[in-house]
């Protein structure tokens, strides 16, 4: 890590102490990232309002407490950190909920711990991590409303469309506007009006419309 560079403060809550030393080993080892507690689902807030991190690995389903119940707790803050679900099913029937309900994407406890280190760093940086495994439940998880939501992605300007498939690939604005050589503020007012133009509240939601719309396998233009 360059000197000087902020660390990435994490909090993982998970029922299970072997998921949560697990996830606490390897962040711990990744470069400019710190597990700072972990918790079940019980103390979650405590650690939350507590430590004041960046980044809260959440699982979604616990036996004493609801994962979603606790997401809705940490969006309720002030200034809430960026969540992301854990969880070992990738069609599990909650990870759409979780989504519309702020959460910034979702991670299968079975992924290869050498990408955990970049996936907390992209959550970090505003970016959306959502599991490939898992795209064709979340693609059809609204069934019947592709062809208004095509219509909406039209609405898009060429360059908007680019965005949108990036912000679906999990980039932040900074990697956006260096991919399309644009200043960050160029980005971010173009953000701002896909959000606006597509009618969602953030960039998970953009990035699951784009989905079922069909901008991302080339489909989007072709739709009545």
């Amino acid at each position: 890590m360059a000197k000087g560079a902020r660390v990435i403060r994490v909090v993982v809550v998970d029922d299970e102490a072997l998921v949560r030393s697990g996830f606490e080993l390897i962040l711990n080892a990744a470069d400019g990232i710190e597990v700072v507690a972990t918790s079940g689902g019980g103390q979650a807030m405590d650690a939350v309002r507590r430590e004041r991190p960046d980044v809260v690995l959440l699982d979604i389903r616990m036996p004493d407490v609801d994962g979603l119940a606790v997401l809705r707790e940490i969006r309720a803050m002030a200034a809430p950190p960026v969540v992301a679900m854990l969880t070992t099913f990738d069609s599990d029937e909650y990870i759409v909920t979780a989504l519309r309900g702020g959460a910034a994407g979702f991670i299968l406890k079975d992924t290869e711990p050498e990408q955990l280190g970049q996936l907390v760093r992209t959550l970090a940086a505003g970016g959306v991590v959502l599991s490939p495994k898992a795209s064709h439940a979340i693609v059809h998880a609204r069934p019947g409303r592709d062809d208004a939501e095509a219509r909406r992605v039209r609405l898009l300007t060429p360059r908007e469309r680019d965005v949108l498939v990036l912000i679906a690939g999990g980039l932040s604005n900074a990697d956006i506007a260096a991919r399309v050589h644009l200043s960050a503020g160029t980005v971010k007012d173009h953000v701002s009006a896909i959000l606006g133009k597509l009618r969602v509240s953030g960039r998970v939601q953009a990035a699951l419309l784009a989905q079922r719309a069909g901008l991302l396998d080339g489909r989007a233009g072709d739709r009545p």
